[in-house]
């Protein structure tokens, strides 16, 4: 397996990648599939910041993909960032997820960002939360009951690791 930065070229598997959680899954409370162009014109907004895209690839195609964007627009939260982790279904559980966001960190780290937020949908994923957990995300609060998706009232679990020297200084020297 192969880690790098997501081409346009990636974008056709990425959007395959992500249809399918919003159709069957709750990691996203999406619950209409994003267009290829919508999911590029997402693409080209995050990496026109200077926002890491990556994606997972092996002899197959591509595995997963995850990017981090800056967590909200204000400029109060702009060593703030969110990950955003999807992983191709029948690769699940075999380590990807977690490659992509040791990866997206030590990218975000290097972007000047000083806290990671992970926003996951439903929790029950105890995947998600697990693999979070085990790189040294800590939780930080659930949403009880904010998103309707599949006949149910899901949860959202907020989980936090610092970046860097997180906030332990005002500046990155």
């Amino acid at each position: 397996m192969d880690i790098r930065p997501a081409t346009p070229a990636d974008l056709p598997d990425i959007q395959a990648i992500y249809a399918h959680h919003v159709l069957h899954g709750t990691g996203t409370f999406e619950e209409i599939p994003p267009s290829l162009e919508e999911m590029t014109a997402r693409m080209q907004a995050g990496t026109g910041r200077g926002w890491a895209w990556l994606v997972a690839v092996d002899a197959t195609g591509v595995l997963g993909y995850a990017y981090y964007a800056q967590i909200r627009d204000r400029s109060a939260y702009r060593f703030t960032a969110e990950d955003s982790i999807y992983v191709r279904e029948d690769v699940r559980g075999q380590g990807v997820g977690k490659a992509l966001v040791v990866r997206l960190v030590a990218e975000a780290e290097k972007a000047g960002f000083r806290q990671m937020i992970a926003v996951i949908g439903d929790s029950e994923n105890v995947g998600s939360v697990g693999m979070h957990s085990s790189l040294g995300f800590h939780h930080v609060g659930t949403m009880r009951a904010v998103g309707l998706k599949f006949g149910r009232w899901l949860d959202t679990v907020y989980m936090q690791r610092a970046l860097g020297a997180g906030d332990a200084a005002l500046s990155n020297d």
